[in-house]
């Protein structure tokens, strides 16, 4: 017996079909509003057409239909299937002998279509894509990009810690730097600075400084006007953009974290969330399926409007839910993979419970 049927290949084509024509109805409403919100901003800016097509709306789109990939999946199980049971065609498939598990078989098939794409996008293509949409938002509409901060200390090398007062990436240099080196918890020498430059790479030169070492009991300073010295950190390890997250492959952001948790950088929580919400926004694909599989299967009284309202309020809750919990990451209520994979668990319950429920 062939893996895939006629009655397959039927299930499969129409919740494709349904999925990709639900994306291109939502996207072109979600573009002509967002080009009437920002219309303005480019006017005002001289935005370069071209450039508003290529580098903005044609990396946009991606990142939209990626961020709401879920609901899009429900949405388009919910409208067809319930279209399925309203004509009965449900009833005669299982009727003629066929389970509602058997039934399942196609649209877990496209559901791990959808959900490999979705990764793989997630991972490889949408971030290389958002360096271009987020360059663009900066320079035409608004810019978020952060250029400025105060009161920075992270972990250079083991037992090295630096500290800047402040740091502007626009003048390059920073005020009030010190740099201390421990043996242990013994502290053996600690340089002192006015000022220092960043150069290129992990090339700095200090200015006005004071160099104090410790031997035992006894102490050496040295001070000079300008010194260059060599430091394994550039702006961007402290200078954190929220958007950086959305910038970055996934192998990327893990040893990016993995190096700012070893330097004790903090303000890294978007990127942990980021990175554990690309992996649990996979099963999302699977979960939704199942549940709005189960929802609109059965034909109702109220028909199809009945299914697909009830769709809609699952598909905007699970997106709402996924916000709530990363805030509660944000504010340290919960860690980032906990917050990221909690709409998953709960809504997996409910999956469960729907498909206990659904017709035999």
């Amino acid at each position: 017996m062939k893996f895939l049927q006629i009655i397959d290949w039927y299930i499969i084509r129409k919740f494709l079909g349904t999925y990709v024509f639900s994306i291109l109805l939502i996207i072109s409403i979600v573009v002509m509003f967002d080009f009437n919100e920002k219309v303005a901003r480019f006017i005002e800016h001289d935005a370069p057409a071209r450039a508003i097509i290529f580098d903005y709306y044609m990396n946009f789109i991606p990142y939209f239909v990626n961020l709401f990939s879920p609901l899009f999946v429900f949405i388009a199980v919910i409208f067809f299937t319930s279209k399925l049971a309203d004509n009965s065609e449900i009833i005669a498939m299982l009727a003629s002998g066929m389970s509602f598990r058997r039934l399942v078989r196609p649209y877990m098939l496209c559901a791990a279509l959808i959900a490999g794409m979705t990764f793989y996008l997630n991972s490889y293509v949408i971030p290389p894509a958002n360096v271009k949409r987020i360059a663009f938002h900066n320079q035409y509409v608004k810019n978020f990009k952060v250029s400025y901060s105060s009161h920075i200390q992270l972990e250079v090398d083991t037992g090295v810690v630096a500290y800047f007062d402040h740091f502007d990436l626009d003048l390059k240099s920073g005020n009030r730097f010190s740099l201390e080196r421990f043996d242990g918890k013994e502290l053996k020498s600690r340089l002192t600075a006015q000022r220092i430059e960043w150069d290129t790479a992990y090339h700095w030169v200090v200015k006005d400084y004071m160099i104090r070492n410790f031997t035992g009991m006894k102490e050496t300073i040295t001070t000079g006007v300008s010194l260059d010295t060599t430091l394994t950190i550039t702006p961007s390890d402290f200078l954190i953009s929220i958007d950086d997250c959305e910038q970055m492959k996934t192998p990327q952001l893990k040893r990016f974290i993995d190096r700012q948790k070893q330097r004790g950088v903090g303000s890294i929580q978007f990127f942990e969330i980021e990175y554990h919400k690309r992996f649990s926004m996979t099963f999302a694909a699977f979960i939704l399926t199942i549940i709005g599989v189960s929802l609109s299967s059965r034909k109702i009284k109220g028909g199809m409007g009945v299914n697909i309202g009830w769709g809609l309020l699952l598909s905007f809750s699970y997106i709402l839910f996924m916000q709530i919990t990363q805030t509660f990451a944000v504010s340290g209520l919960v860690s980032p993979f906990v917050a990221a994979w909690i709409p998953n668990i709960v809504y997996a319950f409910i999956a469960g419970y729907l498909y206990s429920k659904a017709p035999r």
